[in-house]
């Protein structure tokens, strides 16, 4: 197949942007959070295990640890016990204890609302910290590069990185500013709901068309 040129892949990702928000209208973050606070936290406890996992114990984590001030001062084993279920539960337990003592040494028990500020924070680095700016304060600041836009951002042949980072940069070089939250929710919902990794349904995809990775 002849190479693409970049207007269009550009041209190209825009449509795919179009068709996958037509399909899915109302995506959105799966964790539960009431402040960027607990979406914080809940992303942190999210490494390595499903949203779902983290949502079934954030409840008790968050009745118990409301704000920063009282995760900061909380018991290491206590907060292992309630997290222990997502797996890393030691190392979880100390990157958001330590990020609530961050949050509440340095920035008044607020979580700070910039690349720099997050990204220096414990436990937090930049897939993390877009998460919290696109979630909790609607600045699109970069795109979440999680399993699932890594892999389908290869499979629609948008980047051909490895490295979240470097897929990053792809991403935002063919996508527009205001759609670079967004657009992670998108392909995380195609990628759960449509495009598994072990089963494809290409047949079902709204995309396959533009996609060169598809079965039909």
């Amino acid at each position: 197949m002849p190479r693409e040129s970049k207007k269009a892949r550009v041209d190209r990702a825009r449509e795919v942007y179009a068709l996958l928000h037509g399909e899915y209208p109302d995506a959105h973050c799966e964790l539960d959070f009431g402040d960027p606070f607990q979406l914080a936290v809940s992303t942190i406890l999210s490494a390595q295990t499903t949203d779902e996992r983290v949502n079934m114990v954030t409840p008790e984590l968050f009745h118990r640890y409301p704000n920063a001030k009282s995760l900061a001062s909380s018991s290491q084993n206590d907060v292992e016990n309630i997290i222990r279920s997502t797996g890393f539960f030691r190392n979880k337990a100390k990157n958001i204890i330590g990020f609530a003592r961050g949050v509440e040494a340095e920035h008044h028990g607020e979580v700070p609302s910039t690349m720099a500020e997050l990204s220096a924070l414990p436990g937090v680095g930049r897939k993390t910290a877009n998460v919290i700016l696109g979630n909790a304060f609607g600045v699109d600041e970069g795109v979440v590069v999680d399993t699932h836009v890594k892999r389908l951002s290869t499979l629609l042949d948008f980047t051909k990185e490895k490295m979240p980072e470097k897929i990053e940069l792809d991403l935002i070089s063919i996508f527009p500013s205001d759609c670079w939250t967004m657009l992670s929710h998108l392909l995380i919902w195609h990628g759960r709901r449509v495009c598994n990794a072990r089963k494809p349904r290409c047949e079902a995809c709204a995309v396959s068309h533009l996609c060169p990775s598809s079965r039909v």
